[in-house]
């Protein structure tokens, strides 16, 4: 059984939930009133907070050098880092946005980073979490494009070009490339057509889990998959600024306003 990290939930401790702010898109300016939304909230959970899970696309485009992390987000990497340092663990998850971390989360916020969906017993309830790209069926021409970003060629390629010569061609192919913007995917298709429930529904072959969480497709959305399972896609926080909150019993999908 593949390893299974446990979180206890104390008496009137919760768990949040969130995904895809897209930081920095479609500018750093554009973008810095959804930041300091998002700064809010974090703020708020962190008083009943006893984890916070983040499901990628943190940020639009992000690219770690040896020596270099793309520039801004002060207040959210500063948000996490008190958070982190307060004893609140947060579990972030790459999207597909974010493919490329390799380090500075995990050894300036202290905070784990996962490649790959994981399995989490929080409280008593069996979770299923990730991202959600590349997942189930269909999606080929993104999942092609995946294999290339993530080879050591391109990579090793990229790291080699100036910075700002790099920051400036992810963050146009970024916002104008569909198959990674995922501009085209935020529609319902329906409870038998959405993959990333058919995709749980064939995890559930394997054993049950209470719940799947992901992200990326930028729309809240919850699906029963049987009597005791169900599929819950987060939003984002671009236009419907949704997050999940799990109590040790229920799960909620929930909008933040202030």
């Amino acid at each position: 059984m593949t390893n299974i990290h446990h979180i206890e939930i104390p008496e009137g401790k919760k768990i949040y939930f969130a995904s895809d702010n897209h930081l920095g898109a479609p500018t750093k300016e554009a973008s810095r009133p959804r930041e300091q939304k998002f700064v809010a909230w974090l703020d708020d959970v962190k008083k009943d907070a006893a984890a916070i899970f983040l499901l990628g696309d943190l940020f639009d485009f992000w690219f770690e050098y040896k020596t270099v992390v793309p520039k801004g987000f002060t207040r959210t990497l500063g948000k996490l880092a008190e958070i982190a340092d307060s004893g609140i663990p947060i579990h972030y998850f790459v999207g597909n946005h974010d493919l490329w971390m390799n380090g500075y989360f995990e050894e300036e916020l202290g905070i784990p980073v996962y490649h790959k969906p994981k399995e989490f017993k929080l409280g008593g309830k069996d979770f299923f979490i990730g991202h959600g790209d590349g997942l189930g069926p269909g999606d080929k021409g993104y999942k092609r494009m995946k294999k290339v970003f993530l080879s050591p060629f391109f990579k090793w390629l990229f790291r080699w070009g100036h910075p700002d010569i790099g920051m400036r061609i992810a963050q146009y192919f970024s916002v104008k490339n569909k198959l990674i913007s995922g501009d085209d995917d935020a529609k319902f298709l329906g409870e038998d057509n959405e993959w990333l429930a058919v995709y749980s529904r064939k995890k559930l072959e394997e054993r049950h889990r209470d719940y799947f969480v992901f992200g990326h497709r930028h729309l809240p959305i919850e699906v029963q998959l049987n009597e005791a399972s169900k599929y819950i896609n987060l939003g984002d926080w671009i236009q419907y600024f949704t997050y999940g909150e799990f109590d040790g019993n229920d799960f909620k999908l929930e909008s933040y306003k202030v």
